[in-house]
């Protein structure tokens, strides 16, 4: 006799991974069950990339206020009310999760409220009620959650990410640790809306992994922004007062009204229940898959930032359609990680595809640099004291474009359709052939026909 499930799949998180995965399974026919402690739409919708990109937004009308005025607009003394902000950003949010059920229940997949642990290769219990779960596939799908505090003397006076959106009040004073892109994008915000804001980062630039020509870039532009100190830790947190005391590791004291340690995030596999399935754990904590991504465990797969593969909620959405379509839709097809169109919503922005400098001389050996630094037209009536860069990567052997990164207003926007060019393997002279739109900063990347002099000789990694 053939085993009876209670469910054809059991999704284990209601991310944008999750939720996507559910959704097109159930398209295909299949019985699903989907399970969220929280709150339907995971990190992106409810703590990250959302609620966070509308705080950029927020914060970046400080400068259009200032620019104004080059162009002939009086517009006063403005003021900022960060309770109006947080009462408009805590709505839409709410709007966006009550899209995300009613998207599931009109595909046909239960939602339940409540944590869900895995018992064995087919059986998830609900830890609430304690109800046992017969699936024949299980899809973990619970992303990644912020590190815990500093592991220093005080740490627990800080908030994280996750905090900033709890916050009643904007801190006049706050300092910010940590060099990665949500350190970097909350320490743009504060600075915007007009916080005193330090960032500290123990490294000698921001972004590891970036571009260095972006990264001092970028460091540049934040030390004209904001106290930006490189090369530093902090030793310890102190309550005084109303305020907190933050001794660095040179011996100075900050003082401030808020501490945000946005020093990493690590996958959410706690209390998962894998030891029971035989699951190990890579060293960061994520879940080893394969391409398809399906665990050791046949019948137990896992997509999105708790697989370690690319903390972006478009991979996990598509990892989570890849996998529906394979196992249930008769359609087998793996998400292609090489080339990841990403940006940073840093002030000035950061948008990039494909490869460093760096790597892409030891991935090709040979490259051209092509590089343009200009003041974007804009500030020509502003004045502000800015610069866009453009830097585009070529493989000298295939005339292949292998890397473009951009630095500037609407970076993400202009690196989203220059993905669509190097994704399809485009090259320099596919580029060179395209007409510019004029005038944009973005046609940069059309008229770059002179490589760079560059910093490693020809071959060098």
């Amino acid at each position: 006799m053939s085993e009876t499930f209670d469910t054809d799949l059991f999704v284990i998180g209601g991310g944008s991974g999750g939720v996507r995965a559910a959704r097109i399974a159930a398209t295909h026919g299949a019985r699903v069950m989907l399970a969220e402690e929280y709150r339907l739409g995971g990190t992106c919708v409810i703590r990250g990339c959302v609620p966070k990109k509308l705080m950029v937004y927020a914060s970046r009308f400080s400068e259009e206020f200032e620019d104004a005025a080059g162009f002939g607009w009086e517009v006063g003394h403005p003021s900022f009310d960060w309770a109006k902000l947080k009462q408009r950003r805590d709505a839409e949010v709410t709007r966006l999760e009550g899209v995300y059920g009613r998207t599931l229940a009109g595909s046909g997949v239960e939602v339940v409220a409540e944590r869900a642990a895995i018992e064995d290769p087919h059986t998830v219990r609900l830890c609430h009620s304690g109800r046992l779960i017969r699936a024949r596939k299980i899809l973990i799908a619970v992303g990644a959650a912020p590190s815990n505090e500093p592991m220093i003397p005080g740490g627990e006076l800080g908030i994280d990410s996750n905090g900033v959106f709890e916050l009643e009040r904007r801190p006049d004073r706050i300092l910010v640790i940590g060099g990665g892109y949500i350190a970097v994008e909350f320490a743009g915000v504060f600075a915007g809306l007009g916080s005193k804001t330090t960032l500290l980062h123990r490294g000698d630039k921001l972004l590891r992994g970036f571009d260095d020509e972006i990264r001092d870039a970028l460091g540049e532009a934040y030390a004209k922004r904001m106290d930006l100190r490189l090369g530093r830790t902090v030793d310890r947190l102190e309550r005084d007062g109303g305020a907190i005391r933050a001794t660095l590791s040179d011996g100075e004291i900050l003082t401030v009204d808020c501490v945000l340690a946005a020093t990493g995030r690590r996958p959410n596999v706690d209390g998962l229940g894998l030891e029971k399935v035989g699951i190990t754990i890579k060293p960061n904590g994520a879940i080893p898959v394969d391409e398809y991504s399906q665990t050791s465990v046949p019948s137990i797969y896992a997509v999105g930032d708790v697989t370690g593969r690319a903390a972006l909620t478009p991979i996990a959405i598509r990892e989570g359609h890849a996998f529906a379509d394979t196992v249930f839709g008769n359609k087998p097809w793996c998400v292609d990680h090489r080339l990841i169109p990403t940006a940073v919503f840093s002030t000035p922005e950061i948008g990039v595809v494909g490869h460093n400098e760096d790597v892409a001389r030891k991935c090709f050996g040979e490259i051209d640099v092509y590089r343009s630094s200009f003041r974007p037209m804009k500030a020509t009536l502003s004045g502000r004291d800015e610069r866009m860069l453009m830097k585009m990567l070529v493989d000298k052997a295939s005339d292949r474009v292998v890397g473009v990164h951009v630095l500037g207003h609407d970076a993400g926007e202009i690196i989203q359709a220059v993905g669509i060019a190097v994704t399809m393997g485009a090259t320099k002279a596919d580029f060179d052939r395209t007409i510019a739109v004029h005038p944009t900063a973005g046609e940069e990347l059309v008229t770059m026909r002179t490589p760079a002099v560059t910093k490693h000789p020809v071959g060098v990694g």
